[in-house]
């Protein structure tokens, strides 16, 4: 069956590149349908392809009665950055790039996916972006944990705005910033965590209960 769907080699080898592409974005199966010149039901076949062997998975929505409108489509990660940046053809990653920020987020995201995971606990991770662009990058479990994640070595009262935002619409145990600034320190209700003791926490078991 597998073999069937992915007999136009040409068609599922520019599919892999469009989807480096789409890695840690919302996938929007219209506009990779026409960058590979098939139709939208066969993109659909060709990331659960990538989710059946373990290639990738898919990041959803967090939509749990919401005041404001909600983006709905899932977010699709590689398994693994190297992926992506193979079929990209990126040598090397400048710190302070758009593609080091998105490769730290992708980072963040594949260590709570693990901890979820090896832990036994098993939680649900999503993430929230609403209509008018407010967003945050995970939300663990039943939105008992809210993480931004930021690449910037210098967190500011401006990136705090989807987690306050995302605290406005529900209760929430814990809001977190991760990022590359040194210091740990908090900003009202919201912990501003270096990312190294972030995964400290997180692995110790005190992030999610």
């Amino acid at each position: 069956m597998m073999e069937a769907k992915i007999r136009n080699i040409a068609s599922f080898s520019r599919f892999l590149e469009v989807a480096a592409f789409s890695n840690g974005e919302i996938v929007n199966y219209t506009n990779i349908a026409s960058e590979c010149g098939v139709s939208a039901p066969t993109i659909r076949e060709y990331f659960q392809i990538l989710v059946d062997t373990l290639t990738g998975r898919f990041l959803p929505s967090f939509q749990k009665k919401p005041k404001r409108r909600v983006i709905l489509s899932p977010k699709f990660y590689y398994f693994d950055i190297g992926i992506a940046n193979y079929f990209l053809k990126r040598k090397s990653i400048e710190q302070g790039s758009e593609a080091f920020g998105k490769a730290f987020e992708h980072f963040i995201y594949h260590e709570i996916y693990c901890h979820s995971s090896y832990s036994g606990k098993n939680y649900p991770i999503s993430y929230w972006r609403t209509a008018s662009q407010l967003e945050i990058d995970f939300v663990l479990g039943d939105h008992e944990v809210a993480i931004e994640v930021k690449a910037t070595k210098q967190v500011n009262h401006r990136h705090l705005k989807g987690l306050k935002s995302f605290e406005e619409e529900y209760k929430v145990k814990k809001l977190i910033l991760v990022s590359n600034d040194p210091y740990q320190r908090q900003i009202g209700g919201i912990m501003l965590l270096p990312w190294k003791t972030f995964l400290d926490k997180l692995w110790e078991g005190k992030i999610i209960v």
